[in-house]
């Protein structure tokens, strides 16, 4: 796979607590420079991100309920309204995942609805990524989210925050893409460092790559 067209499945992304403004500007450079897909930042930079990156076609990513999803549906609805007023063109959102292990899935696609409710009324185009931490769950569970992100009216199922005890795995988007079918993203996250692991993922299923070291991964792609 060559640089440009690996570049424009990649999420370039700068989501840690101790994310500046500086970092969010190198970002956006970067992004703009090797023609990433998007920037995923906190909510805190989504107008910021949005400025540098309007000139090109970089869009830009929020963050809902990062990292733990522990939020309620209510303030992650809130929480989206107010990313998508300064600029985001995507979500991505985090489950309750304990919801989804304790078996409550009622709650998990309240969640879900609340998010994609406000991308839907957004004027323009607005996708929603729902976040499992797949490495948190069990096989079944994994299938289960995976399903009720579908019934929810997401556009893709990601695998991870990178913020967990584990990232994307080869199986895991796999397991996704079987989940969810040919009309639904997969997007894989965490622990991606370089080309070979970025490209094992896209053979599996994956359309979209999440990752911080997204320059690391394109360098070692062909012309």
């Amino acid at each position: 796979m060559r640089k440009k067209e690996l570049a424009k499945m990649i999420d370039h992304t700068l989501l840690g607590p101790t994310a500046t403004v500086e970092g969010v500007k190198r970002l956006c450079a970067e992004a703009n420079r090797y023609g990433f897909y998007s920037v995923c930042v906190n909510p805190c930079h989504v107008a910021l991100a949005r400025e540098l990156t309007l000139e090109e076609p970089v869009k830009v990513c929020a963050v809902i309920g990062f990292p733990h999803g522990m939020t309620t549906p209510e303030v992650k609805g809130f929480e989206a309204q107010k990313a998508v007023a300064a600029g985001a063109e995507e979500l991505d959102m985090v489950i309750n995942v304990a919801a989804l292990k304790e078996g409550d899935y009622e709650a998990v696609l309240t969640d879900i609805r609340a998010v994609c409710d406000v991308a839907r009324k957004a004027p323009g185009k607005v996708l929603v990524k729902v976040i499992l931490e797949t490495a948190l769950l069990e096989e079944q569970e994994k299938v289960a989210g995976a399903i009720l992100a579908k019934a929810g009216g997401a556009d893709f199922v990601k695998t991870s925050t990178g913020f967990g005890p584990g990232g994307a795995t080869v199986e895991d988007v796999s397991l996704l893409r079987r989940t969810v079918g040919d009309k639904m993203g997969v997007k894989a996250a965490g622990g991606i460092r370089d080309y070979e692991t970025a490209v094992k993922m896209i053979e599996a299923g994956a359309n979209r790559i999440g990752a911080s070291r997204s320059v690391e991964i394109i360098a070692g792609a062909p012309e």
